[in-house]
């Protein structure tokens, strides 16, 4: 296995499964953005071949006595994908954070790898392209994110027209009943603080503002074959029901685990098999109830966006995925107020020139343009505090 995205939270938790299971994963190569001084102490845990910085600065600063003699530490994005193709290579987990994980993610599938993909952003981004390029390739892409994992397990078995609707589980996150005058004020340190799950930065305030889910959204359309129509979304706080599928029959099935990614990453890696591994079990004694609320969708503008992204396909994902990820920054940056996120992705989404059938050109295009967009967006605007 390749490891993508080696030092944050997914990779983490996937090297932990690694660990755990040593005589069916070894590691091949580790892909990080900037985070030497933990790459290099991966590398000494599971003495790669390869390790991958993609952040020039943090590659020239990189001390080459942490890492083992055996392991070859490279530089670049080509780099990244180089590994992702490589022949010793059968798995690539791809969980390098925002758009910025479409080029590996698209290396492995075109040398025809399993793709154990955390990385949302891709299909958000290129759903049409990647799926097609996935069965062009033979390639196997299998679904890290917990709520598709499970909408993958119950599904397994079963054709698309057996199919009547997928329902999306959300936490939440931390403003879960909250009201709009209420989130004018919310700081960064507010919003990272999530109720549940252990994440990065950025998809904890996508958490926060229920992006997360509309990006899931659009991830499932393309992923399982769905319309628009065929999704929705309900609130579950506890986040141990992952996701439903409800059949033609009236039959739904759902998956239940405690909220610990390590049993999705386990699954894709050794799919179809099902073996003891590190993730936590559900403590039946201790489940006392379980809860479900429709999302506020008029505090929560985030969440229509996603409906209407998975409706229109074209450039709109590249479009929104850019938007948010540069509107994020924004806020984290204390630039614009939280609500303003939502607020500046509609903007953008709707200034944006269409196009239905883009190339993977036109796509980075679009996602560029949307970047600018936020930036231009935000300077006009007086910051919300």
């Amino acid at each position: 296995m390749a490891v993508l995205g080696c030092t944050g939270s997914i990779g983490t938790s996937a090297l932990d499964v690694a660990a755990a299971l040593p005589d069916r994963i070894q590691i091949v190569g580790l892909c990080a953005n900037s985070r030497w001084e933990l790459l290099a102490e991966q590398c000494r845990r599971f003495r790669p071949r390869v390790a991958v910085l993609t952040d020039r600065a943090a590659f020239e600063l990189a001390d080459r006595t942490q890492f083992p003699r055996e392991t070859e530490l490279l530089h670049g994005d080509d780099s990244c994908c180089d590994l992702a193709a490589a022949a010793d290579v059968d798995v690539v987990l791809a969980a390098v954070v925002g758009a910025a994980g479409l080029r590996g993610t698209m290396a492995a599938l075109e040398a025809g790898k399993t793709v154990a993909l955390a990385n949302k952003e891709t299909l958000v981004v290129g759903g049409p392209r990647v799926t097609e390029l996935a069965a062009k390739r033979n390639a196997a892409i299998l679904p890290v994110d917990s709520e598709h994992s499970a909408i993958f397990q119950a599904l397994t078995g079963y054709a698309a027209a057996d199919v009547a609707r997928v329902v999306l589980t959300a936490s939440g996150g931390p403003f879960r009943g909250k009201t709009a005058a209420d989130l004018e004020a919310v700081t960064p340190g507010q919003a990272l603080r999530h109720p549940t799950w252990q994440m990065g930065p950025k998809i904890t305030v996508d958490s926060a503002t229920l992006m997360n889910k509309a990006l899931e959204v659009i991830e499932a359309r393309w992923l399982f074959g769905l319309t628009a129509e065929q999704i929705d979304v309900i609130v579950h706080p506890e986040s141990v029901v992952h996701s439903f599928v409800e059949f033609a029959d009236a039959s739904v099935l759902a998956q239940l685990s405690p909220p610990d990614m390590r049993l999705p990453i386990q699954f894709a890696l050794t799919y179809p098999d099902r073996v003891p591994g590190p993730a936590k079990k559900l403590d039946w004694k201790a489940l006392a109830a379980l809860h479900f609320e429709q999302p506020d969708r008029g505090t929560f503008a985030a969440l229509d966006l996603g409906f209407e992204v998975a409706r229109r396909g074209g450039t709109c994902g590249a479009v929104l995925n850019a938007a948010n990820e540069a509107a994020v920054d924004g806020f984290l940056g204390r630039q614009m107020g939280f609500p303003d996120i939502a607020r500046c992705c509609r903007a953008v989404l709707d200034a944006h020139d269409y196009d239905p059938a883009p190339t993977l050109a036109g796509l980075l295009a679009a996602d560029r343009w949307a970047r600018q967009e936020v930036a231009r967006w935000t300077r006009t605007r007086s910051p919300s505090r």
